[in-house]
């Protein structure tokens, strides 16, 4: 990613919509599968970016110059059966920072605990009633989390209406057999993403996220140092939350959107002191330390 700050520059930008249209890309790569026909592969990639990018996921009007950019990247891993697919998904997700060129990253996450099955030109249809299809329930899941991250970044718990959304799928696909529906599917699940995202007791990371960007990355434009101030403080915030729990998904989910983004954020411009920062930092994602001893 390059340095945040020279990217800074006027761009006429509206913030009338709390989410906006997806501008999303999904890719299947199949590399690990052996044999020269793939078609259903190409079939595949093709009916999840129609599903994706045409059905409407939300009840806001949207700003056609703001849409959510994001890539899902499913990768196929085994292949049991003809129609059944071991995989992964990775999900990443962006949107525009006020007067600027510069997209922040919102999310960033993978998720092993993905199969489905799937029979080439099936059609791809979500029912908020019914569990069908782990494959289309997965996709669901994943774009109302997506406009729930989205929304978080705009107004204060701004994403609630799509996260209830998202464990409105959870609900209902526990009926099925497929992993990472519940609870005791390992820490890292689909199930205890969206109940931190959904409980009060991790107000204080969403509430970190919409001061992060509204108040911080927003206002950078107007007010470099205070700017940085305000995504300082929205870090050491958390601090706390994690001594209490230090196996939390959000925090991890957090740091794993910013982490490059905070570097080149306190690595240039008008100095502030960071040693506190980087303390916290060193506490909550220690898996990053390496990262944070580029900040000057």
């Amino acid at each position: 990613m390059n340095k945040i700050l020279p990217f800074f520059i006027s761009l006429s930008l509206t913030f009338s919509a709390l989410a906006q249209e997806f501008q999303c890309k999904v890719i299947v790569n199949s590399e690990k599968i052996p044999g020269s026909n793939k078609q259903i592969f190409s079939t595949l990639e093709k009916a999840l970016n129609e599903f994706v990018n045409q059905k409407k996921w939300a009840n806001q009007s949207f700003d056609s110059k703001e849409p959510i950019e994001c890539v899902f990247t499913i990768n196929i891993l085994e292949q049991p059966s003809q129609n059944e697919f071991k995989a992964s998904i990775q999900l990443q997700a962006s949107r525009p920072v006020f007067n600027s060129t510069y997209s922040t990253p919102i999310f960033n996450y993978k998720d092993d605990q993905f199969s489905f099955r799937y029979t080439e030109f099936e059609p791809l249809f979500y029912n908020p009633n019914n569990f069908q299809s782990n494959l289309v329930s997965v996709i669901a899941y994943y774009s109302y989390v997506v406009l729930g991250f989205d929304a978080d970044t705009f107004a204060d718990k701004g994403g609630n209406e799509y996260y209830y959304q998202a464990q409105n799928v959870v609900n209902l696909a526990q009926q099925s057999s497929y992993l990472g529906w519940n609870s005791n599917d390992g820490l890292r699940n689909r199930y205890n993403l969206i109940n931190e995202l959904l409980s009060t007791t991790f107000d204080v990371v969403r509430n970190s996220f919409y001061q992060y960007h509204i108040n911080g990355l927003d206002t950078m434009f107007a007010d470099n140092y205070n700017a940085k101030e305000v995504i300082l403080n929205s870090i050491i915030s958390m601090d706390e939350l994690f001594n209490q729990r230090p196996n939390s998904i959000l925090i991890r989910v957090f740091m794993d959107a910013k982490s490059e983004e905070i570097v080149n954020i306190f690595s240039d411009g008008p100095k502030i002191e960071t040693q506190n920062l980087k303390r916290v930092l060193n506490s909550i994602s220690a898996t990053n330390s390496s990262k944070w001893q580029k900040i000057k």
